[in-house]
């Protein structure tokens, strides 16, 4: 009786399954087995075992975008989460018209990254962006800079777009994580003469470690295989200087038509993320357990 009450409501979960296993589970078996063929476009597949990765290690190609990518990954997850965090404690004060501000808080995170990469292209713009206008208006600079073709600041340029885009999402979640914490607690210690730094450290941050850790692994995986934003700006110039590794494994199958190199990174980009967000995981995981 209860095998036939468990097939049953199997049937049921067949049109979520059935998606997942299409769209996410068949592609990402069918990239690890790329990876150890030497695919071409155009060409036949042969199965050429760990020869993929044995080139990556004499790739220096191969190792700068992934240089880039954790510079680019842990500046913006770090950014996203102070400015995150900063802006949902203003939200969470009883200021008027809160609800627009909420609002607008969260049109940057609506915006597709292709459109993002549009906004802040035009922003940098080197005749006509308004951020060389400011900047000489204000006397700041004495000639218009060309940011996403520099290599001294394509970086910070891309990294500042990326900030700007993720930090509704980081301050949403965070906003929840304050709605959540009982009043009582801060009327309690400023009964017992506690400020606001003192609060923070010792009441807010603490109760928000579980919705941090949320948001830092997940922020880490989007940044990480972050492709659109980056390839509208500089499509991985200026020589390569923005190259992530999404861009570079979409470079080589795309450009240069070795899909099975191309699967061989992705591979890597997995590896590389399941075994960061363990670490990080596992860590959070003992704290909670100890504390």
């Amino acid at each position: 009786m209860n095998r036939h009450k468990g097939s049953g409501q199997l049937i049921f979960l067949l049109p979520v399954l059935i998606p997942v296993v299409m769209f996410s589970i068949l592609p990402l078996l069918r990239g690890i087995y790329l990876g150890f063929t030497d695919y071409q476009l155009g060409g036949g597949i042969k199965f050429n075992g760990i020869d993929n990765y044995i080139q990556m290690l004499h790739d220096q190609y191969f190792w700068r975008s992934f240089r880039v990518g954790f510079i680019w990954t842990i500046t913006v997850t770090a950014g996203q989460i102070v400015l995150g965090m900063v802006l949902a404690l203003l939200l969470n004060t009883r200021i008027r018209l809160i609800s627009i501000y909420s609002v607008l808080m969260l049109v940057p995170w609506a915006m597709p990254p292709v459109v993002r990469g549009i906004i802040w292209r035009h922003m940098y713009d080197p005749d006509a962006g308004a951020l060389n206008m400011v900047l000489m208006s204000a006397n700041i600079l004495d000639k218009p800079i060309n940011w996403l073709a520099s290599f001294e600041y394509a970086i910070p340029a891309v990294i500042i777009a990326g900030i700007w885009g993720e930090i509704p999402k980081a301050a949403l979640f965070l906003l929840a994580g304050l709605k959540s914490i009982p009043d009582d607690l801060y009327e309690a210690s400023r009964i017992d003469g506690a400020g606001i730094w003192n609060e923070f450290y010792h009441i807010t941050l603490p109760l928000l470690k579980p919705v941090l850790a949320a948001i830092i692994s997940l922020s880490f995986m989007w940044n990480f295989n972050t492709f659109g934003l980056v390839w509208v700006l500089t499509q991985g110039g200026p020589g390569g200087l923005t190259r992530l590794p999404m861009l570079a494994a979409y470079e080589e199958a795309f450009r240069y038509g070795y899909v099975g190199y191309a699967a061989a990174i992705g591979n890597v980009m997995v590896i590389i993320v399941s075994l960061v967000l363990f670490t990080y995981l596992r860590v959070q995981y003992r704290e909670q357990v100890l504390s």
